[in-house]
């Protein structure tokens, strides 16, 4: 059994990042994973990548909007390759989760790839692709958190969908629904705005990122009520049911919302 003096379980970036001061401090440190990729939510499906989808947005805004009024003409329609978009999205995240595997071996850091658990104090069993145990004088739990969702609510992952999936749609959706006014919700309500669909935030406190500076609230509805993002605040959902309708008159179902939280 290996031994450490620190071991931290989640490798987003407070777990990255106290690994690597603590192997900085001369500790002997493990890190536990339970995904194949080092980074946690913020790289892999919250931060980095709806970025890298608002940069690539505002790109295609500014295009569409603003290039004439610089002098910049461009020749027939300016269109979205939303698979290529989406393919900019991952590299951008796979190039920085290799960032942090290769801060890992700097530092002498010792990845274990697996769900790690308590066995006691200073014991924890880690469950990958084979089941091990090491000790640590000290651990750090910092398992982050993960897309949340509403007791009545089936999460499909198809059209019922959680920030995860939709940083992978594969067309943009005409109606896009987000339950919630927090950040995440609000970044990728505003990329597939720039793209094209409509987009209604329902937000159940009296104004957007309650948790946030009120002002800076205001300021952000402001910008993306321009943009013609609807809003309804004060607004408790009490149930999400799919609809359907004719496609193109073939007498096969089209859905017609897509919802995300």
């Amino acid at each position: 059994m290996q031994s450490f003096d620190v071991a931290v379980v989640g490798s987003g970036p407070g777990g990255y990042v106290a690994a690597i001061r603590c192997a900085q401090l001369g500790m002997k440190t493990a890190l536990i994973e339970k995904y194949k990729t080092l980074g946690g939510t913020c790289l892999n499906v919250g931060c980095i990548p709806s970025k890298s989808l608002l940069d690539s947005s505002h790109h295609y805004e500014d295009a569409v909007k603003h290039f004439d009024g610089h002098g910049i003409e461009i020749p027939g329609e300016i269109k979205v390759n939303l698979e290529k978009m989406i393919s900019r999205k991952a590299a951008v995240v796979e190039q920085t989760t290799k960032g942090i595997d290769f801060l890992m071996d700097k530092n002498k850091i010792t990845v274990f790839q697996g769900l790690g658990s308590f066995k006691d104090a200073t014991t924890l069993t880690i469950k990958g692709d084979q089941e091990l145990e090491i000790t640590a004088k000290n651990i750090i739990i910092a398992t982050g958190s993960k897309p949340g969702s509403l007791p009545f609510i089936t999460l499909d992952k198809e059209r019922v969908i959680t920030s995860t999936e939709a940083l992978k749609l594969k067309e943009i959706p005409k109606h896009l629904v987000v339950v919630g006014g927090g950040v995440i919700g609000l970044e990728l309500g505003q990329v597939y705005r720039r793209l094209g669909a409509e987009v209604s935030v329902i937000e159940y406190a009296d104004r957007i990122t309650p948790v946030m500076d009120a002002a800076l609230s205001k300021e952000l509805m402001k910008v993306m009520k321009k943009q013609k993002v609807k809003f309804y605040l004060s607004h408790q959902v009490s149930n999400v049911t799919q609809k359907w309708k004719p496609c193109n008159g073939s007498g096969k179902r089209c859905q017609r919302q897509r919802s995300f939280f």
